[in-house]
């Protein structure tokens, strides 16, 4: 159980000790600071221990998101600070300090835990302080103060602040006006009967995967219960984020079950359309394939530009500054992010066309809706970068992060020590290679792809053979992306025999995971996955060479063997590895609260 210690003179009639003891502290009351010292000396050390004013008034709601999120090693909120296990030592520090300064007895003249906040940040700690709105947390320094303070409670409904923050800040059209509104009565519903986000996420995957298989069927009841289904499983994902929110319910495992149930779900889905069509006697696996691959290299843009423009200073482009005025009519706000298919919209159009239409229709808009989604962002985030003026923070700079997202493999750094070539920058460097790539592909000659893909692995090592800090080399992550899927795509729809577009359907699933893992890693300030794992995988470049030496060695039948063998390989490392990390006490809690994927 966490300790919550009350600090400073008690207030007749405050109920700071039963809202605490709601929120499943243990509440010890120490008689000065010196005491409080040793209080928090004494709690247990693998504990949650918190500073609280016993003068303290404000809402319920202001203690849970400044005391008990398991995000922030450190936190506060005026009259309270708290600490984790890994904020223990910067918290005893400064609260040793802060006696010795103040004789060890000063607890009823100023609020001992707002005196260590401020010792804490003269320490250079992170301190999170939670944004509390409408809702109150004060010290009142006299009777008067306090009644003002008391009324402004009464004034505010904690419990409606509560369910309001449990929705994402910013969400697409179809989330916050078709999901939204009811999705946060049910997180509460299921909050209070103690289910967690991580069970609904994993009931979500479930109905997901139901959907799919109905979608497998082939029939028309089929998909009209897939379509059904697919979004009764968009309310369950939005779901399990409301409940997290709601009760801050954050963790490692759910972080990982959150990160990459999104695109399971969703590509399992159209593996389920890709079967349910072939049974109908139409092969659309090419498109599934492609529909893929394009929704993986957008996610791959979106991460690649935010992290090269990570915490910059500023944005002064011209094209962020139309796309502020562009945000202040609001209609125009929710018009540019319904055009650029967020997940909400995305899945209900699959939905809706799969219940109607035909798998191949689902498929075709799908393409030309995520092309065109793909085609504005990049456009603008090219625009940006080209004539962003603003500086960047070291953490951009270095550029580590688009490196490790480059998922180079040890050929790409042999070649590029032995060739040496001039290619020019990293961009010209990747898209060259990215190009030759694609005309042997294309040239109909035998070995033509395998000295193609030669040339691609030796520009790989030679993108990387500097950092990626120029304006637009963050698009060199997603040129690989598209060059390794697409050559596994091309390769398998050539080889034109049963099977073989599902093997590589399946491979490139399991590179695309790797690839999405990296990402949410790299997010949560981890590191790239270990450098063992990308070696034993190949790097893109090794895996692009090899798929291509298999291509042209073994007959078609033999080469959708091997394209499965592989899969199965790649998929049981990475899947291996991964968990590993995402179930260890080490791994970051990552959740993502920005634009909708």
């Amino acid at each position: 159980m966490s300790t919550a210690i009350l600090t400073g003179q008690p207030v007749p009639g405050s109920s700071i000790e039963g809202d605490l003891r709601s929120l499943g502290f243990d509440v010890k009351v120490a008689v000065d600071a010196a005491d409080a010292e040793r209080m928090v000396a004494e709690a247990p050390c693998d504990q949650r221990v918190s500073l609280v004013d016993a003068r303290f008034v404000g809402h319920v709601h202001s203690l849970r998101l400044g005391l008990t999120d398991p995000r922030f090693p450190l936190a506060a909120l005026p009259g309270a600070v708290t600490a984790q296990p890994d904020g223990r030592v910067p918290l005893t520090r400064a609260l040793a300090r802060e006696n010795s300064a103040g004789g060890g007895t000063a607890v009823a003249v100023n609020s001992v835990p707002d005196r260590v906040v401020t010792a804490l940040a003269d320490d250079g700690a992170d301190v999170y302080r939670p944004e509390l709105g409408s809702l109150v947390a004060a010290v009142p320094a006299d009777p008067q103060a306090r009644n003002e303070a008391r009324q402004a409670v009464a004034d505010v409904d904690d419990e409606a602040v509560r369910l309001k923050s449990a929705v994402k800040s910013r969400d697409g059209f179809f989330t916050t006006h078709f999901i939204s509104p009811y999705s946060r009565y049910i997180a509460r519903w299921c909050a209070r009967r103690g289910l967690t986000p991580n069970q609904v996420t994993t009931a979500s995957l479930i109905t997901a995967l139901v959907a799919a298989t109905c979608a497998a069927t082939g029939t028309r009841p089929g998909f009209i219960a897939a379509g059904l289904l697919l979004i009764a499983s968009f309310v369950l994902d939005c779901v399990d984020g409301q409940i997290a929110r709601y009760a801050l319910q954050y963790s490692t495992l759910g972080a990982w079950l959150d990160a990459t149930f999104d695109r399971a779900k969703e590509y399992a889905y159209y593996a389920g359309l890709a079967l349910g069509a072939a049974r109908g006697g139409d092969d659309v696996w090419a498109l599934a394939l492609g529909a893929m691959v394009l929704q993986t290299c957008r996610h791959v843009v979106d991460f690649a530009f935010n992290e090269a423009n990570h915490d910059a200073t500023a944005n002064t482009s011209p094209t962020a500054a139309l796309s502020g005025k562009l945000d202040s009519v609001g209609w125009t706000v929710w018009v540019r992010r319904m055009i650029v298919l967020p997940i909400g919209e995305r899945w209900a159009m699959i939905a809706v066309l799969t219940a109607v239409t035909t798998p191949r229709i689902t498929f075709y808009a799908l393409l030309v809706g995520c092309a065109f989604a793909a085609t504005y962002t990049t456009a603008g985030r090219v625009l940006r970068s080209l004539t962003r003026k603003a500086q960047r923070t070291d953490r951009a700079a270095q550029a580590q992060a688009l490196a490790d997202l480059a998922d180079n493999g040890p050929l790409a750094g042999l070649l590029a020590r032995v060739s040496r070539a001039p290619l020019g920058g990293p961009l010209v460097a990747a898209l060259g290679g990215t190009v030759i790539l694609a005309v042997a592909l294309f040239s109909g000659v035998t070995w033509a792809p395998v000295a193609g893909a030669v040339v691609y692995a030796d520009a790989a090592g030679q993108a990387l053979y500097r950092p990626l800090k120029g304006a637009l080399d963050w698009l060199v992550p997603p040129l690989f992306r598209a060059a390794e899927y697409g050559t596994v795509l091309i390769l398998a729809a050539r080889a034109d025999v049963n099977g073989a577009l599902p093997a590589a359907f399946g491979l490139v699933a399991a590179v695309a995971y790797h690839h999405y893992d990296t990402v949410y890693r790299i997010r949560g300030n981890a590191g790239a996955p270990p450098a063992w794992l990308v070696r034993a995988i190949g790097g893109h470049e090794g895996r692009t060479l090899l798929v291509t030496v298999l291509a042209v060695l073994l007959t078609a039948s033999q080469f959708t063997v091997a394209l499965t063998v592989l899969a199965v390989a790649v998929a049981l490392l990475v899947l291996v590895e991964s968990i590993r990390f995402w179930v260890s006490s080490g791994a970051p809690a990552v959740h993502d609260e920005g634009e909708p994927a």
